[in-house]
């Protein structure tokens, strides 16, 4: 018995040697392995791990796997495996990790959990190889199913597939879309004549120009040939705003364009033809909206070329008009069609303190032309900058002729300053010579800047304003409530005056909160010692209100409408004749 028993022992001694040296011999094949610790401490590592990371054993021994991580995975992705191992006992996947010379290179890892006999995990085991070869070779295979080979933008697979990710997304971004289809004109010509090497390098040079024109958030792809398309995501709900903005990249993409190529040293120019479809629901095919804006391509060419046109023909109609009336802007500034009214500002005794000018478009063909109309295209055209500096050269020559008369020479005029004014690098170099010019006391010249305008470029803001101030120039701060930063910036800006916006002042006896924020206002402003006007003011119980909670002086059509300078100095002559 005794001899049975170390025959059996022998056995058992002979069978753990014989998996000893199987595991000895799996833990030395041509896969990396580590093994660790239940605390992620590397305990063991095999020849295969140094020679694909470069570490030798005992450089990475007592250390954590941390050591080989790159900045390309968040937590999240740790996170990740760690669940995977507490539920499931095992993960496998690709990773990105770092040699020891700091090389980057993806793994093909698989961790697996090893437990004692009581069921508890005493070690975990990866294993790994080096995919870096075969996933370059699949980024290429993928380039190469996804992307134009010229120039490198996506091609038309790619494209549907983004067109069609749009389209789902619309719901949930509660956005609009807009395809925008681009043809270079004539472009066979330049493969016939100069020749098709020719025409690569403008197509290259085109849909570079293209991604020139782009936010990151937008698609360019190339369909083939000379035809390319962009998508453009995320615009206004508002169909009519989408298409302003899917106008102003269009005109862009147009001006682009047209500029010269240089091909082999030889100056090329070429125009394009565009067409834009407009999306803001999935009832459309990627198919359909491709039609649509090919459709609409090609009445641009019709319209002979550098030209854009919309499918929406009711699109089209407003596009126009805006057009024409752009065109009419550029006229009026040349031919000076504009006017200035006054609108009075007053104290409760009704005692004249100024005038805010308003500018007045009189339009041969169509009248009076709002202001809600035109000035935003006066900003998006830039055309506010001679506007601008006409209307400030007419108030200070205003200013003048009031400087003459006893009755007037105490008026402050207030002028309104447009973002793309102000922001002008030269903006305060011209305000000094107008008051030279003019010979204008400068605290009779008030600036009036709004909240948004302050949001932008807060310190350059800032730093003309003091420049300004310098002169004597005044400030107010126009529709001051609506905005969301000026009460952080308010005590480092030099302003004068505080203008309630008018939908406050509207709804006092109405809105008990907008009545609780005019006074806020007014107690604010009066314990930064900065004065307060109220716009808006309509009716005798608006002013009481006002008057009751401190606000010294009011501007509305209680006192006055505004009024061309004719008939505003009748109303100042009533004024005086009345004090």
């Amino acid at each position: 018995e005794p001899q049975s028993g170390l025959a059996e022992l022998e056995s058992q001694n002979n069978a753990l040697r014989e998996e000893l040296r199987i595991a000895a011999i799996i833990f030395e094949s041509q896969e990396g392995m580590l093994v660790t610790d239940t605390n992620s401490i590397i305990l063991r590592v095999n020849r295969a791990f140094t020679e694909l990371t470069g570490y030798r054993p005992e450089e990475v021994i007592g250390l954590q796997p941390k050591i080989f991580f790159t900045q390309l995975h968040d937590e999240s992705f740790y996170q990740n495996i760690r669940n995977a191992l507490k539920k499931k006992g095992f993960w496998q996947g690709d990773v990105k990790n770092r040699r020891k010379d700091g090389a980057v290179y993806v793994e093909r890892l698989n961790i697996s959990s090893v437990k004692s006999l009581d069921g508890s995990i005493s070690h975990y085991v990866a294993s790994f190889t080096d995919i870096t070869s075969e996933k370059e070779m699949a980024d290429k295979i993928h380039h190469l199913a996804y992307y134009d080979p010229l120039t490198n933008l996506p091609n038309r697979r790619l494209f549907q597939n983004r067109l069609e990710r749009a389209l789902v997304l619309l719901k949930r971004n509660k956005s609009s879309g807009a395809l925008i289809f681009i043809d270079i004109d004539n472009f066979k010509n330049v493969n016939d004549v100069l020749g098709h090497d020719m025409g690569d390098i403008l197509l290259t040079q085109v849909a570079t120009r293209l991604v020139d024109c782009l936010r990151e958030s937008d698609t360019v792809a190339r369909l083939g040939g000379d035809e390319f398309v962009v998508i453009l995501e995320d615009l206004s709900l508002d169909l009519n705003q989408a298409a302003i903005q899917a106008q102003t990249v269009g005109e862009k993409i147009i001006e682009h364009l047209k500029q010269s190529y240089s091909l082999d040293d030889r100056e090329f120019h070429s125009t394009s033809s565009i067409g834009i479809t407009l999306f803001n629901t999935r009832d459309t095919s990627v198919d359909e909206l491709l039609k649509q804006a090919d459709m609409a391509m090609y009445a641009s060419k019709v319209a002979g070329r550098d030209r854009l046109h919309f499918f929406n023909p009711k699109m089209q109609a407003s596009i126009i008009a805006n057009a024409n009336l752009k065109s009419e802007l550029i006229e009026a500034v040349a031919e000076q069609q504009f006017n200035l009214h006054f609108q009075i500002q007053v104290t409760h005794d009704r005692k004249v303190i100024g005038a805010e000018v308003l500018l007045r478009w009189e339009n041969p063909k169509r009248g009076m032309v709002s202001p809600l109309e035109f000035i935003p295209l006066a900003e998006q055209t830039k055309l506010i900058l001679p506007i601008g500096q006409w209307v400030l050269e007419t108030a200070c020559a205003q200013l003048q002729a009031w400087a003459n008369n006893p009755d007037t020479a105490h008026l402050q005029l207030a002028v309104n300053i447009s973002a793309h004014q102000f922001h002008e690098a030269c903006f305060v170099e011209q305000i000094s010579p107008l008051l030279d010019r003019f010979a204008i006391q400068p605290n009779r010249l008030k600036l009036e800047l709004t909240e948004s305008l302050l949001l932008d470029k807060v310190l350059n803001t800032v730093n003309k304003m003091n420049e300004l101030k310098k002169m004597g120039v005044s400030f107010s701060m126009d529709d001051f409530g609506t905005g969301y930063s000026s009460l952080s910036y308010l005590s480092q800006l030099p302003f004068d005056q505080l203008k309630i916006d008018q939908s406050f002042v509207r709804n006092i006896h109405d809105k008990p909160a907008d009545a609780v924020i005019v006074q806020t206002i007014i107690g604010m402003a009066n314990n930064l010692g900065i004065s307060v006007i109220a716009e808006g003011v309509e009716t005798e119980h608006q002013r009481a209100f006002l008057e009751r909670h401190g606000c010294p002086a009011c501007q509305g059509y209680l006192f006055g409408k505004p009024l061309p300078i004719d008939q505003f100095e009748l109303l100042l002559a009533e004024n005086t004749a009345q004090h």
